[in-house]
């Protein structure tokens, strides 16, 4: 019988996608980079592939702004991570990195702010 596929991450794939955001803040923090340098920017989490050659870091940058010209540069850069990475969490193999842009914040405002209209609709009437 074949095994079942789960939708769920693993243990061991969080606990590796928290190690290499942890090493990923780190060495952001110490890196130069062109656009990004200034920029706070904040790495909300890491996803890992089952197979752990994957990742994909959800970044956000604080305060706000375009963060497209922060996006492609953080994706421009990532081959220039990957070593300080490496070095920062002691994996035999480094995943590859690809930053997203995370919109949970965004999402989490809009539904608010629906929250906030239904309960003073309520509230009126």
């Amino acid at each position: 019988m074949p095994r079942q596929q789960s939708k769920s991450a693993s243990q061991r794939q969080h606990r590796v996608g928290e190690l290499l955001r942890h090493g990923l803040v780190d060495a952001l923090a110490t890196m130069e980079f062109g656009t990004v340098t200034g920029s706070a920017i904040t790495v909300s989490e890491v996803r890992v592939s089952p197979d752990l050659r994957q990742a994909r870091a959800y970044v956000f940058p604080l305060g706000g702004g375009d963060a497209d010209p922060l996006l492609e540069e953080l994706n421009a850069q990532a081959p220039r991570l990957q070593g300080p990475l490496a070095r920062r969490v002691g994996l035999r193999y480094t995943p590859r990195l690809t930053f997203v842009i995370d919109d949970t914040f965004d999402e989490a405002d809009k539904i608010g702010t629906l929250l906030a209209r239904a309960q003073a609709k309520t509230s009126s009437e």
